[in-house]
């Protein structure tokens, strides 16, 4: 318990001592409380200094001679876009001048105010990475850049901390999300929402990933998210992924999108169901945090899918399946590779142009199927036969018959459909827009892999 002692003003006192203070009463065992043999215990105490300027880690401290000078500005000022680097601190030495800024020296270092604020630091290696708003550059520690004829730069030494600033080609920042950013090695991820793009910075300069087939959602998602909401970037160590969680959304505050880019296939490979406050990497494993509480991802001990101690959610794949683009085709079955409990909830076709229905109204049409249950939840037993209503085993592969369920839907006969009614079968078209997820009774919280998806057609 901390204890408070009167010191005396002279011209030294301690800083660090040794103080008796009372121990208190004790107990042993079953026997009852008693006054220990003493009653004082020396315990270690520490005051603040007096002076603004004192030694590392002394125990003792005078006034001395106090040297001073008079500022005729001393008002707060924030440097929204500066730079500034007080004395070094070295514990081997004792020297520790880390609330020293020299005002004879040149200390600071001030990036073009044009670009906003700065957001985020970052050192690697001699340099020291700046995001501003609106533009990233890098501070050379202990170095300048001269450049020759050919505009190649070739650093020097320099007795400057801060040396030379150097901005990155491109019209990039980190706006005013500096949370977004994560680092794995030499590549830095971050996202600049005023320009709708997900960056990476590496050593080939600033690419922007989000236009690696997500540039229409990140358009779109990123105005989304509100100015008192989050843009959570993390790393995750694991499956090697930048994960991105864009959080309060304009529309509601418990709107969120969570998802992750793979470097080994250049693209976005994931959605994901849980909301991170926090996400960081550590011994190999990834972890998050949620509401005070820390998660470990991937552990076997726990059920699959299942986050942050809520049910189990269902795996989802949306693909398109296009053979043959240029021909009109009919597909009549679908089939996969992987584990027992896939189902597939709908497959359309691309839309028509606008044609007249049987009200004569315009009306753009396509084909879809009915549910495709998995291999258990569309087993059942007619005459004492096992039957599958679904998807159904064959040559090591589960298969099904696509049933074209488009007039069932609409209650009208559509133009050009295949056959009609509620034997209907097959779909027309380029292409088939499937969506296939995990089905809720099929080993909840087990694993559940897929491998390939093929279907069958005719032209």
């Amino acid at each position: 318990m901390p204890i408070t002692l009167e010191v005396g003003y002279f011209n030294s006192f301690y800083v660090k001592r040794i103080a008796d203070v009372p121990y208190g009463l004790q107990k042993t065992g079953t026997s009852a409380w008693t006054a220990p043999s003493s009653t004082t215990i020396e315990e270690d105490w520490y005051i603040e200094e007096s002076r603004i300027r004192g030694g590392y880690n002394n125990t003792s401290t005078d006034l001395g001679i106090k040297a001073y000078i008079v500022e005729d500005n001393d008002a707060q000022q924030h440097l929204a876009n500066s730079l500034i680097y007080s004395g070094p601190l070295n514990s081997r030495t004792g020297i520790n001048q880390t609330n020293q800024f020299s005002s004879a020296e040149e200390i600071t270092r001030s990036v073009d105010p044009i670009n906003g604020s700065i957001q985020k630091l970052y050192a690697e290696d001699t340099n020291l990475i700046i995001f501003q708003e609106r533009k990233v550059n890098r501070a050379l520690i202990n170095k300048d850049a001269i450049y020759s004829a050919e505009g190649n730069p070739i650093t020097t030494s320099t007795n400057l901390v801060i040396g030379q600033i150097v901005s990155y080609l491109g019209e990039f920042g980190i706006s005013q999300n500096p949370e977004s950013f994560a680092v794995y090695g030499y590549q830095k991820y971050f996202v600049d929402k005023n320009r709708n793009a997900v960056l990476r910075l590496s050593r080939d300069g600033i690419t922007e990933i989000s236009s690696y087939g997500m540039q229409n959602f990140f358009r779109e998602n990123l105005l989304n998210v509100a100015p008192a909401g989050k843009i959570v970037g993390s790393y995750d160590v694991y499956n090697k992924n930048y994960t991105l969680s864009l959080q309060n959304y304009n529309i509601s505050w418990s709107a969120f999108q969570t998802l992750s880019f793979d470097e080994s296939i250049n693209g976005w490979s994931s959605f994901y169901s849980y909301k991170p406050d926090w996400g960081f990497s550590s011994n190999g494993n990834f972890f998050t945090t949620n509401k005070a509480n820390v998660y470990k991802h991937y552990d076997n001990s726990a059920p699959r899918a299942s986050f942050y101690g809520g049910g189990t959610n269902p795996s989802i794949i949306e693909f398109v399946i296009n053979p043959d683009p240029t021909r009109i085709k009919t597909f009549k079955t679908v089939n996969y590779e992987g584990s027992n409990g896939w189902k597939i909830s709908y497959i359309n076709s691309e839309e028509t142009q606008p044609v007249l229905d049987v009200d004569n109204q315009w009306v753009s049409v396509m084909d879809q199927s009915s549910q495709i249950y998995s291999y258990e939840e569309g087993a059942y037993v007619e005459n004492n036969i096992q039957y599958r209503a679904g998807f159904d085993r064959k040559q090591n592969e589960y298969v099904a018959a696509i049933k074209n369920s488009a007039a069932e839907n609409t209650g009208d006969v559509l133009p050009g459909q295949v056959l009609i009614g509620s034997a209907a079968s097959g779909l027309k078209g380029h292409y088939l827009n499937v969506y296939m997820r995990t089905d809720t009774t099929t080993d909840p919280g087990g694993l559940k892999e897929l491998f390939a998806v093929g279907a069958t057609y005719g032209r």
